[in-house]
């Protein structure tokens, strides 16, 4: 049975005002919950999530984590799953948006499969572009969607409702919430995608409170993911 938790139409109003949000916003995480959005103009504006559910998605490209993150209102990073993103192309804007709807059982109405079978399943919803955070392929590169595997999928669409927000950041996450990945029991192993493995090899993790250091060394960190 398909769940919709808000399905709004789409007016000329919502077309511009989510094309406003594209790859030249630029969402710099400054700790776990803030962030500072830079539009296409150059305005600036900061963003505080505290006290609130939300998804930071780092796209899979150069200088990102290539990983989603689920935040709870506590402040506490509980989930963490890798991710593939949108191709060279068709790259997923970037910018804090929040979940439209949400469909358990969804074709891509732009792409659908030849065989007739559903590729978005567990679909959040979070541009009227048909941007989404949905089960997929997380080794191939998508029209602009996020790819999560069946387990990450079905975790963050059980959890998300239409008041939760989604960050969607070109910039690095990792280092603000290593610590607390580090608690819930994330580590390496084999199934760790290399691309995890070789930040993680040059990534200076950042303690609660502490700001964020001013160059990178190569310090080996091997106990997340």
């Amino acid at each position: 049975m398909t769940t919709v938790l808000m399905l709004l139409p789409v007016s000329a109003a919502n077309v511009k005002a989510d094309k406003a949000q594209n790859t030249q916003t630029r969402v710099i995480p400054l700790n776990k919950t803030q962030f500072e959005v830079i539009d296409a103009h150059g305005k600036k504006k900061k963003v505080d999530l505290k006290g609130k559910d939300f998804i930071v998605v780092s796209l899979r490209e150069k200088g990102a984590d290539g990983a989603a993150y689920a935040v709870d209102r506590d402040g506490v990073v509980w989930w963490a799953t890798s991710i593939s993103s949108g191709a060279k192309g068709h790259e997923t804007p970037s910018g804090i948006f929040r979940v439209l709807r949400k469909e358990r059982y969804y074709m891509s109405k732009a792409h659908p499969d030849p065989k007739g079978v559903n590729n978005m399943d567990f679909s959040l919803f979070f541009t009227n572009r048909g941007h989404a955070i949905h089960m997929g392929n997380t080794n191939a590169m998508s029209h602009g969607c996020i790819h999560v595997g069946e387990k990450g999928a079905d975790t963050m669409f059980k959890w998300a409702t239409h008041k939760t927000k989604v960050v969607v950041t070109r910039e690095h996450y990792l280092p603000f919430v290593y610590y607390d990945l580090q608690k819930v029991g994330y580590r390496v192993n084999k199934k760790t995608p290399a691309h995890i493995k070789a930040y993680l090899k040059k990534m200076v993790p950042i303690q609660p409170h502490m700001p964020a250091p001013a160059a990178e060394n190569n310090t080996s960190h091997s106990s997340v993911f």
